[in-house]
């Protein structure tokens, strides 16, 4: 029983080892499958050809185009103030605002006046001596010619003693004191021209004293020379005042200007033009046209938005040399119009608002989101549905979005996700984000901000 019982164990164990001996010595190795290469899934742009109308930015602070400072031209008390002459108001143009005292000066206008009737009677006094003068000289001229007469006569009867020698002395006499009247009439004639010149200087002279004196009477009325809104105000009723003096300051109403600084390659891609402009002869409009930029003008605080269209005025005469921008000035006609409390405020002096500038507008552009951009080179899709890391030359660079002036066509598929790392020929699973695609476009030709 013992050994039987043994057997019963050690069969069946040996039996399993025969069985595993012989199914390794049939048993074949494993067949190897070579590796399959896995597609990375990405997001791409069909590259889209749009009408591209680069824009910049910049922060600015409104002020008038236009600030006159009254300024008091005569001394005196102030007689007259308007009675809405107070800082903040508005004032129509041509309101009499000030007026200084005239009394001193319409003093002096009669004066002037008074001492051009008295020279203008001298002349007409020296008319009538020169007229009178030459009435004389034209007598006493024909009693010298008697006189001669006469000493001629006795001077051929000395000879024959029918005259004696102190006659003809007599008659001689007598000649040259009608000859020294003549003389006397002459001398009063010739004096009579510097006489003349004389008052008609004096005359002039009292013509320009009456209109200085009318002048200075003028500017006793103080008035305001355009439509404004009163920035200062620094004079009283009845408060006397120097020349020279600022009395008022004032702001246009009309047009606002804004100056902004932009850096310079920004400037360089707004400004596009087709010929040279010659800046020294050409007006203003001109060289608006020719620059083809426009502005607009956005202000926000807090709830309160409003936008106000405006226009490229000029370019600063600096250029900031640390920040390497240059200074645009922008002009918003008529900053008060259209004014609804609570949404639209006016365009206030000193509100600081955004200003965004437009150029000419490209067609034809084959735009890229700049985030897809890697140090000058894109991610394309290939053909074969492989990654392209391609160079190309980029056009106009914003902060949204980037043109590309070579080296791509339109509708070529750009990666715009991702992809780490980026191995040239590697095999792309791409998706079309066409949500992408139209932000993309509405970016580039300026409707929405980036």
């Amino acid at each position: 029983m013992p050994i039987s019982k043994k057997w019963v164990i050690l069969i069946p164990a040996i039996a399993g080892i025969a069985a595993l001996m012989a199914l390794k010595k049939s048993s074949q190795p494993p067949v190897q499958e070579p590796p399959q290469e896995q597609a990375q899934l990405i997001r791409v742009i069909r590259v889209p050809s749009v009408t591209v109308i680069p824009t910049a930015r910049g922060y600015g602070t409104v002020k008038p185009s236009r600030t006159w400072d009254g300024v008091a031209q005569v001394k005196g008390k102030i007689v007259q103030k308007h009675p809405k002459l107070q800082k903040g108001a508005i004032l129509e143009g041509g309101s009499l605002i000030l007026r200084i005292d005239p009394t001193d000066y319409e003093l002096a206008i009669a004066q002037a006046e008074a001492d051009m009737l008295a020279t203008r009677a001298q002349l007409d006094e020296l008319l009538a001596k020169g007229t009178n003068t030459e009435a004389s000289l034209k007598i006493e001229q024909a009693a010298l010619a008697l006189n001669r007469k006469e000493l001629e006569r006795k001077r051929k009867l000395v000879g024959k003693g029918g005259v004696s020698r102190s006659d003809l002395e007599t008659q001689e006499r007598s000649v040259l004191s009608q000859q020294q009247s003549v003389q006397t009439q002459l001398n009063t004639l010739n004096l009579i021209p510097s006489q003349k010149a004389l008052l008609e200087a004096q005359l002039e002279r009292y013509q320009a004293s009456l209109a200085t004196a009318r002048r200075n009477l003028a500017n006793t009325e103080i008035r305001l020379p355009f439509t404004s809104r009163i920035a200062q105000v620094n004079v009283e009723q009845d408060q006397y005042v120097r020349e020279g003096e600022l009395l008022v300051s004032a702001d246009d109403l009309d047009e606002a200007e804004i100056e902004v600084q932009i850096p310079i390659n920004q400037m360089s891609q707004l400004i596009h033009a087709n010929q040279t402009i010659d800046v020294l002869n050409l007006n203003p409009s001109e060289t608006r046209r020719q620059v083809g930029l426009s502005a607009t003008v956005k202000l926000q605080e807090n709830s309160l938005q409003a936008t106000w269209p405006a226009r490229f005025a000029r370019i600063s005469d600096t250029l900031d040399p640390k920040t390497r921008t240059v200074g645009v000035i922008v002009a918003i006609d008529k900053p008060y119009n259209n004014v609804l409390p609570g949404s639209r405020p006016p365009l206030l002096k000193g509100l600081f608002v955004q200003v965004t500038l437009a150029g000419k507008a490209r067609p034809d552009s084959l735009v890229v989101p700049r985030s897809a951009l890697h140090a000058g080179r894109l991610y394309v899709v290939d053909e074969q549905q492989r990654l392209d890391i391609r160079p190309v030359e980029v056009g106009i660079l914003q902060s949204g979005f980037a043109t590309i002036e070579s080296e791509l066509a339109a509708r070529e598929q750009v990666v715009i996700s991702d992809l780490v790392p980026a191995v040239q020929g590697m095999l792309l699973k791409p998706v079309v984000d066409q949500a992408a695609e139209q932000r993309l476009a509405r970016i580039a030709q300026g409707e929405t901000a980036p």
